[in-house]
């Protein structure tokens, strides 16, 4: 027996609620449409028409669940989902509905946390829109001309969508009046705290009317969301939608293994492997991202950065490049590529791993778009391989290891595609017998392999090998420190215990120099290390032991880090002196000092 489950509309659009299950076969002239295209959610016509146009056809999943509510419920709201599944229409076409088109005051308010997702949202509501009438709306960003949007609101705008600092701008220069307020949408809301947004969120919250609906869409529910919730909104209606699935299905997550200094070059091999590779590599920081989109223009590569440097107009010609294809792939920051709405991307490219499994969910999730499959391709170290890991078991995913293409591999695709693509070529007009003569004339002495060898050689002349040795790598123990035979086995050597692990964001390279600036001891005194969690234990030549033995402890950020010969330990491992009893930590990747206080040291 069929069940409607959640919601039925009955074409008076009256919405009933299905606590009793109801039994459709056993009500024959019951009139209902269930939830599954966007004519049974009590949208209007021109609403309906303007979808059509854009090419919407069925509903997302929050889409399905949150419209009939936000139609027919005058309450607060909460829509828990990812980014990417279609929040902006899940609000925006009831906005559409709702509001009072004659009423050229400001109704509706939309907080987004940056630029480039505030652009899209105000593009998709003119876009809904288009048949409606007089609907204004206005798109207020910082970086942008201040006086120009003050203007823009002089002449009346209902529905408002900015970022959170400019409109505490222009609210401070009475330039937004919001004493009409319906409704407060915040879009995004975990991503605007994590930009650092909480004092300006609370201060826009509290000078808004008490008397509107608050709906807010976000991915994640941590507490500082739940305190706003507690603090300015009335028993809200939540819909929760796929938060468990964070991962597009159609992605295939991939890793290569590589040398922190190998990476440019390792890019360049797959950019040169194929050419029709487009997408945003991602990096950490504005340095990383204005120095990578260096690298690659310099070497020939049609890139450009994102990043928050640079002015709104900048950003705009990036993303009019970029979106034109000019451009092959945008080098990004998180934080800029917010909001970047191109269906079409090839590839996500990991130049870092970020820190936490929602980026790397939000950056997966620019490609794959519109029922594509797409690669997110992450470029690490051997140091990351707790990261693949982590991210495995958090998202539920599986990463699959690349093959790093060869000079040889990439010749030989460049030239089967130019080959091909010469074989099939037609000139659409008479060629000039003069230059078919001319033609003749150099090469009539040629053989066909001689012709061909010149042609493949200027085909592949731009293709440079670097002057580093690439190899695809694994995740063995056996190509890291300790190669030589001597480390091979134990019997030279005498194990010790130090109280940093993986936690305090250690590498082998990084506690290798801290033992060596704290003691006497050389690399070459040292064998094999090994890195936990919370501790990490390193071998040394039995001839420098009494180096070791020197140790003792050292410090770092502010606490003493124990250091002692590993048969010392027994049950000590993990107590107070080594910096670690259990603790519970979050479900991140970032760390911060166990105790003490002041600045982490960098080596």
């Amino acid at each position: 027996m069929p069940v409607i489950s959640p919601f039925l509309f009955l074409k008076n659009k009256d919405l009933i609620s299905e606590n009793t299950k109801l039994n459709v076969s056993s009500r024959p002239n019951f009139k209902y449409f269930i939830l599954n295209d966007f004519k049974a959610l009590g949208l209007s016509h021109g609403v309906l028409t303007a979808l059509e146009s854009m090419g919407f056809e069925q509903p997302t999943p929050i889409q399905e669940q949150t419209i009939p509510i936000l139609l027919a419920d005058q309450s607060d709201f909460i829509g828990l989902a990812q980014t990417g599944t279609g929040k902006t229409a899940a609000f925006g076409l009831p906005l559409m509905e709702l509001l009072e088109f004659d009423d050229r005051n400001t109704q509706a308010l939309i907080l987004a946390p940056t630029r480039e997702l505030a652009q899209q949202i105000a593009s998709q509501l003119d876009s809904f829109s288009q048949n409606l009438g007089k609907l204004k709306t206005v798109c207020v960003y910082g970086g942008a001309s201040i006086s120009t949007q003050i203007s823009q609101l002089k002449r009346g705008a209902q529905i408002i969508v900015a970022t959170p600092g400019r409109l505490i701008d222009l609210a401070e220069r009475k330039a937004v009046h919001l004493d009409q307020l319906r409704y407060l949408i915040l879009d995004e809301a975990d991503e605007m705290l994590n930009m650092g947004f909480k004092e300006a969120l609370d201060q826009i919250l509290s000078f808004t009317p008490e008397d509107k609906l608050t709906w807010l869409f976000s991915a994640t529910m941590p507490a500082e969301i739940r305190r706003i919730v507690k603090s300015y909104m009335h028993d809200p209606k939540e819909v929760k939608v796929n938060v468990a699935q964070r991962v597009n299905e159609n992605i295939d997550h991939q890793f290569v293994i590589t040398k922190a200094s190998e990476k440019p070059a390792v890019l360049k091999r797959f950019l040169d492997f194929d050419m029709d590779l487009y997408g945003v590599i991602f990096c950490r920081t504005k340095r990383d991202t204005q120095s990578l989109a260096e690298i690659l223009v310099e070497a020939g590569y049609p890139a450009e950065p994102l990043h928050g440097d640079l002015s709104q107009a900048q950003r705009d010609a990036v993303m009019k490049r970029f979106r034109s294809g000019m451009l092959r792939v945008l080098v990004a920051t998180d934080v800029a590529a917010r909001g970047i709405d191109v269906n079409n991307l090839t590839h996500v490219i990991h130049y870092a791993l970020p820190n936490d499994a929602e980026y790397y969910t939000h950056r997966s999730g620019r490609t794959a778009r519109a029922g594509r499959t797409g690669i997110s391709l992450s470029l690490i170290t051997k140091a990351d391989r707790r990261k693949i890991s982590y991210l495995e078991s958090k998202l539920g995913i599986t990463f699959n290891k690349a093959h790093i293409p060869n000079m040889e591999e990439i010749s030989a695709n460049r030239i089967a595609r130019w080959a091909e693509s010469l074989a099939s070529f037609e000139a659409d007009f008479k060629l000039p017998k003069e230059a078919i003569n001319q033609a003749y004339a150099h090469l009539a002495d040629f053989s066909r392999e001689e012709l061909i060898e010149k042609l493949v050689g200027r085909e592949l002349s731009h293709l440079k090998d670097e002057p580093v040795k690439i190899e695809n790598q694994d995740f063995d123990e056996s190509s890291d420190r300790g190669s030589r035979s001597r480390r091979d086995g134990d019997e030279n050597m005498v194990r010790f215990f130090i109280g940093v692990g993986l936690m305090d964001q250690f590498n082998k390279g990084k506690l290798l120099r801290l033992i060596c600036d704290h003691s006497k001891l050389t690399s070459k005194d040292i064998g094999r290390i090994s890195l936990q969690r919370m501790h990490s234990y390193f071998d040394v030549e039995a001839d420098s032991v009494a180096k070791a033995d020197a140790i003792k402890s050292l410090e770092l950020d502010g606490r003493n880090v124990r250091v002692n010969r590993d048969d010392d330990n027994k049950a000590r491992v993990g107590g107070k002196s080594g910096g670690g009893g259990k603790k519970k930590r979050k479900d991140n990747f970032r760390s911060s000092p166990r105790s003490g206080k002041g600045k982490k040291k960098r080596y």
